[in-house]
């Protein structure tokens, strides 16, 4: 009743600049990531109200092995987030729980294995290759659907990187993600201005 979010929110994608500028002209669409270890599940990601985190993530990005990304750049999105799956409301945070709860005896019953977040490499402390909370969430919608429910989008806040101080619990990448399911949630995509002072 209450998971819809009637407000827009500016979200920000941190890509090469050739891609980028494709999108903005209309002649590709943004790219829905479906990997097993995306933590929000399959979507198109934004950093909500995050410019500096998207362009910092495409920087970083740039410097991996087998990246895309030859020209940080970074576009900006305006979405609605429609019927949202929104892990700060208390009532989804229960259900992604009771998602979990009910994967595991699915997976027991089936003698599958349990996926398990883990790191890329050895200086990923983050645990980034979130195959379990991949697998929740892709049941969760599961479970919705079988009772005639969708969602539009996915929205979580992510704590990242190192404390900011000894014996904090504010990291210096801390962010929150968007995974928009449905395309028709972006309602417009734009160049970012530079703030003029």
């Amino acid at each position: 009743m209450y998971s819809s979010k009637p407000s827009v929110v500016y979200g920000f994608h941190g890509m090469d600049k050739t891609a980028g500028l494709s999108i903005l002209l209309q002649n590709e669409e943004f790219k829905h990531s479906n990997n097993l270890y995306d933590w929000l599940g399959g979507g198109i990601y934004f950093w909500e109200n995050n410019y500096e985190r998207a362009i910092q993530y495409a920087e970083e990005d740039k410097k991996r092995k087998h990246s895309k990304i030859k020209t940080p750049f970074v576009l900006g999105a305006v979405l609605e987030l429609g019927r949202c799956f929104d892990l700060l409301d208390q009532k989804n945070i229960d259900f992604l729980k009771f998602s979990y709860d009910e994967l595991i005896i699915s997976l027991e019953k089936d003698k599958k294995e349990i996926p398990v977040n883990s790191a890329f490499g050895k200086n990923d402390f983050d645990f980034k290759r979130r195959e379990l909370d991949c697998a929740v969430i892709r049941h969760a919608h599961e479970l919705a659907k079988n009772e005639g429910r969708t969602f539009d989008s996915v929205r979580a806040a992510f704590l990242e990187g190192e404390p900011l101080y000894e014996g904090a619990k504010f990291h210096e990448k801390n962010h929150i993600q968007i995974a928009v399911i449905n395309p028709n949630c972006i309602k417009g995509i734009f160049i970012p201005r530079k703030i003029a002072y």
